[in-house]
């Protein structure tokens, strides 16, 4: 005897809701493990964002070990160099971070596919963001490791200021990145050098290893106009006078909310104009 079951027509399928923070938010998520699969799935592209930052810091170091006994300003603080080579690669791999997660988007091919999904604009921003962050630790964290197992130091003696040192610092490569990424798009992918080249424009007016004050006064005003400058100043003035300048610190905080509005502005107005212009499908290898 054969017994004929029912079968359900219809299997309820448990549907999220494409809107609100919730919904926001697991799209991020979803950007940001894309890419983080590429990362953990890839030891070469670990290795290399360690590389760089580590190979500088020994380098540095060195030079410290060399000169700190005929210098009395290396004497009063011996990890000046090594802690403005790890805080100047802090702003390196911020910026880095933000592009690099942009130009993989688009030797993918995918930029057009993001944008047809419900991800917005801010969402992607966000998601670049948090991959930079990921990223700066990856990179800064493995050559912290080896300045204190080769050096005996560590950048967390600075305690509370390396947070605010790191934040701004990041924030700035924020601006930096979304704006290269803008004129990546605009450009095409001839001019993705700008990723690697962009922000050495301000390395010279930063005082990553020198005071503000040697500079000539016409360039002293430019440096000051940089959050990176003050930032270093603060360091030195941590390391050396046991201060922490307030002052450095507000006007980093505050030059850095137009830096990083200036970035947000490029970045949109970029991806307007390829949707506009039929660009986003047309990006590629």
């Amino acid at each position: 005897m054969i017994i004929a079951m029912e079968m359900p027509t219809h299997v309820p399928v448990a549907l999220y809701p494409q809107s609100g923070p919730a919904a926001s938010a697991r799209r991020i998520r979803a950007l940001v493990r894309r890419h983080a699969y590429l990362l953990v799935k890839s030891w070469p592209r670990l290795v290399s964002m360690m590389y760089y930052p580590t190979v500088t810091m020994v380098l540095w170091a060195f030079l410290t070990l060399y000169l700190a006994p005929t210098s009395y300003f290396l004497k009063d603080a011996p990890g000046l160099f090594i802690g403005a080579v790890l805080l100047w690669d802090v702003l390196f791999r911020g910026q880095l971070g933000v592009s690099l997660t942009f130009i993989e988007e688009m030797y993918s091919r995918n930029l057009a596919n993001l944008f047809v999904s419900p991800l917005r604009l801010h969402e992607f921003i966000a998601g670049q963001l948090a991959l930079s962050v990921l990223r700066t630790l990856i990179g800064v964290g493995g050559a912290c490791v080896f300045a204190y197992l080769l050096f005996h130091y560590s950048i967390f003696t600075l305690g509370f200021p390396l947070i605010a040192f790191f934040t701004m610092l990041v924030v700035f490569g924020w601006g930096i990145g979304l704006a290269v990424s803008a004129l990546i798009l605009r450009s095409g992918l001839g001019a993705e050098e700008l990723a690697w080249a962009a922000i050495f424009l301000v390395a010279p007016v930063s005082g990553v290893y020198y005071p503000i004050a040697v500079l000539p006064p016409w360039l002293q005003g430019v440096a000051l106009a940089l959050p990176s400058a003050h930032v270093f100043e603060g360091m030195r003035a941590l390391l050396l006078d046991h201060t922490f300048r307030w002052d450095h610190f507000a006007w980093a905080a505050a030059l850095n909310v137009v830096y990083f509005a200036l970035g947000v502005a490029l970045f949109r107005s970029a991806i307007r104009h390829a949707r506009e212009n039929g660009m986003l499908v047309q990006m590629g290898e």
